[in-house]
Parts: structure tokens; C-alpha cells; sequence
């Protein structure tokens, strides 16, 4: 198999399969280092059961999905793991159906934290959440 960060958005959905990504619907479009978009339908899936609009938890899981690859691409995995440290959004506008977007910039590339952007559009490009991601860097056992 080729490492991770030579994967194309087809083969990295392909590892997706069976597992939260996949239950959401979110799908990679583009992934190139330091930038990832990922796209999340708001329907059954991802909507509040009351409200019937895009579940803010569905936006985490979105911005955490992408900003964590984003990590892995510029990590050399053989030797370091990638571990969520801190998410925080703010959810500006709600969406009722279609598909939300997600682009993830890297803001910090330290040795052992990275910082991520993540901004989440509504299909007219407009702001629905802007999250913060703070992934550590941790050493492999044995390394």
C-alpha cells in the first residue's frame, strides 16, 4: 500500500469505509499539504432530531475528520501518532439540507503540535461554523 500522504481523495474515501466518516456521508475532495476539503451531506444523518438543522456535533466530527488528516499527511506515521488535543467552533448559521463543506488550513506546524482552521461553508459559500483544532504529535512506543 502507498503511504498515506500519496493517497488520492478516491483511495482515502476507500478507507473510510465502515467507519464514522463513512456513517456521516463526509467525502474528501482535496488534500494537499498544509490544505484539506472534505464535504458532509445535512440530511438524516446529520441533522438535530428537533431543529431539523445540521447538528453542531456532525460540524465537529466534520472539522476534526479533516484537520486530522491534514496532521497525518505532514507526520511521519511510522514513528509518530497523530491525537486530537483540543476542538473548539462556533456555529454562526444553520443549514437544513443539502451538503456543508469543510477547509482545513494549517496554522502551526510545531514538533509536537500542529493548529489547525477549519472553516465549514454552506453550498452558497457562506460561514456555518469556524473551528480550532490543536492535534498533538506523540512519539510511538519503542521509537
Amino acid at each position: 500500500m502507498k503511504p498515506i500522504s500519496e493517497l488520492t481523495p478516491a483511495e482515502l474515501n476507500a478507507l473510510s469505509r465502515n467507519t464514522l466518516m463513512e456513517s456521516l456521508g463526509i467525502e474528501y475532495l482535496d488534500v494537499e499539504e498544509g490544505f484539506v476539503r472534505a464535504r458532509m451531506p445535512v440530511d438524516r444523518r446529520t441533522l438535530q432530531p428537533v431543529a431539523n438543522i445540521l447538528h453542531g456535533g456532525a460540524s465537529l466530527a466534520l472539522a476534526e475528520t479533516v484537520g486530522s488528516l491534514g496532521s497525518i499527511l505532514i507526520t511521519d506515521m511510522e514513528r509518530y501518532d497523530v491525537r486530537g488535543a483540543a476542538l473548539t467552533a462556533n456555529h454562526v448559521r444553520p443549514v437544513k439540507e443539502g451538503w456543508v463543506y469543510a477547509e482545513a488550513r494549517l496554522l502551526h506546524q510545531g514538533r509536537n503540535t500542529h493548529i489547525w482552521n477549519i472553516d465549514i461553508f454552506n453550498e452558497a459559500h457562506e460561514l456555518v461554523s469556524a473551528a480550532r483544532l490543536t492535534n498533538f504529535i506523540v512519539s510511538r512506543q519503542g521509537n
